[in-house]
């Protein structure tokens, strides 16, 4: 957590580490006027040089050194007050508990769980890997501070707090043939080899009852139970494969792939949603975790809409 200073000890502290009032200002993002003007106040004030102006640049003068290691010191300090603060709220201690379907063991949640970690290390983070069903019965009975399941029924104790609807296309290389089509059919793909997902994963039921709905049978296909597998597969140019968007997700911000959303009549979206139980009031600490999470919900949302413009 960055610690709060007054305007002047940002300034002064810039300048005393880069020696130069421009590379402190080009730091800050301020004009260089800025950080002069609030040197030169504060020299006024305190009624000593802060700085020797010599021609290579800026030097501390031994009162300068003085402050410097001062505030050095009040920024340990005061991270110690931070920390009793974060102590008192409740920050500094307990559990989250938290569960996630499977679809999601490579994806945005990872991100959320890697900052938690990183801002509250002292904080347990329990995560349980289940099915939406046993997600969805374990926040109600409290075994869970809050989940992330697909497909959310409706249920008088759970509350949706965010929820994405994810649409399913083609992943394939980006040099693929079929990479600069607009709209994809599946017609369009009847002579390019399948990489089909199968039993247990979620996609492998959709994948079929759509390919079943168009009576589409392709005339080369791999199957395979593993999404990365899959992933690696459709790197290498063995295939194009129908999944999720968010299946493909961690490839797509890399661009090692490139998602094609599919355009056929009888095709449905997947949603995932964020659900609390509705009666229960969430920890201080759970809710900074949800926050994450919603965050990054919203930001896949935005990126969503580029695909249906």
């Amino acid at each position: 957590m960055s610690i709060t200073f007054s305007r002047f000890s940002e300034y002064f502290m810039a300048v005393a580490r880069t020696g130069s009032l421009r590379k402190a200002a080009e730091q800050l993002f301020i004009s260089v006027s800025a950080v002069h003007r609030q040197i030169v106040l504060a020299e006024e004030e305190l009624g000593v040089a802060l700085f020797e102006r010599l021609p290579q640049g800026l030097k501390l003068t031994l009162a300068g050194e003085l402050l410097y290691a001062d505030l050095l010191k009040w920024q340990k300090e005061y991270q110690l007050t931070r920390t009793r603060f974060d102590e008192i709220q409740g920050l500094n201690r307990g559990n989250i508990e938290m569960g996630f379907i499977a679809a999601l063991n490579d994806s945005f949640v990872v991100d959320c769980i890697q900052k938690m970690a990183e801002t509250y290390p002292w904080i347990n983070l329990n995560i349980s890997m289940n099915s939406s069903e046993d997600i969805s019965r374990k926040i109600v009975d409290a075994e869970l501070d809050f989940g992330i399941i697909l497909n959310p029924k409706s249920h008088s104790q759970l509350e949706i707090l965010s929820f994405i609807e994810i649409p399913l296309g083609f992943v394939m290389s980006p040099h693929h043939t079929l990479g600069g089509m607009d709209k994809i059919y599946l017609s369009d793909t009847l002579n390019e080899r399948h990489i089909l997902p199968s039993d247990p994963l979620i996609i492998s039921e959709y994948v079929q009852t759509l390919y079943k709905h168009h009576k589409f049978s392709p005339i080369q296909k791999i199957e395979c139970n593993d999404i990365r597998m899959i992933l690696s597969l459709v790197q290498q140019q063995l295939g194009i494969s129908l999944m999720s968007y968010m299946d493909a997700l961690p490839l797509l911000e890399n661009n090692k792939i490139i998602f094609k959303p599919i355009r056929e009549k009888g095709l449905h979206s997947l949603t995932i949603a964020l659900c609390v139980a509705s009666k229960r009031q969430t920890s201080r600490i759970s809710q900074i975790m949800i926050n994450l999470l919603v965050e990054k919900m919203e930001e896949i949302k935005i990126n969503l809409k580029s695909l249906n413009p």
